[in-house]
């Protein structure tokens, strides 16, 4: 069994920072791609960024030059940076997991709020 567990989420002013990160623990071999989602209220769940295990980083658009995510493998561990936050960035994110061998995998989601 493979758990996913994120911290790093809050409530913070429009152009502040935040960083997420989110932490495999269990049983594996090794992980793949590790990403991350966001789903805003009322909005379907969408990807914001992913970084494979070997490879270039991929962005959403809308984060481009603001968000950095990055990899620790011998944590078992992804980060989001997350620089000069909007109103609009506002969702519940969640890490992705692509653990070999044994599938995909979700973290429980953490709330970031950017507000005045």
């Amino acid at each position: 069994q493979v758990q996913l567990v994120e911290s790093g989420g809050g409530l913070v002013q429009p152009g502040g920072s935040l960083r997420l990160s989110c932490t495999a623990s269990g049983s594996f071999f090794s992980i793949n791609t590790m990403g991350w989602y966001r789903q805003a209220p009322g909005k379907p769940r969408e990807l914001v960024a992913f970084i494979p295990g070997v490879g270039r980083t991929n962005y959403a658009d809308s984060v481009k030059g603001r968000f950095t995510i990055s990899r620790d493998n011998a944590k078992n561990t992804v980060y989001l940076q997350m620089n000069s936050l909007r109103p609009e960035d506002t969702a519940v994110y969640y890490c992705n997991m692509d653990v070999s061998r044994l599938g995909t995998y979700w973290g429980q989601g953490t709330q970031v709020t950017v507000s005045s």
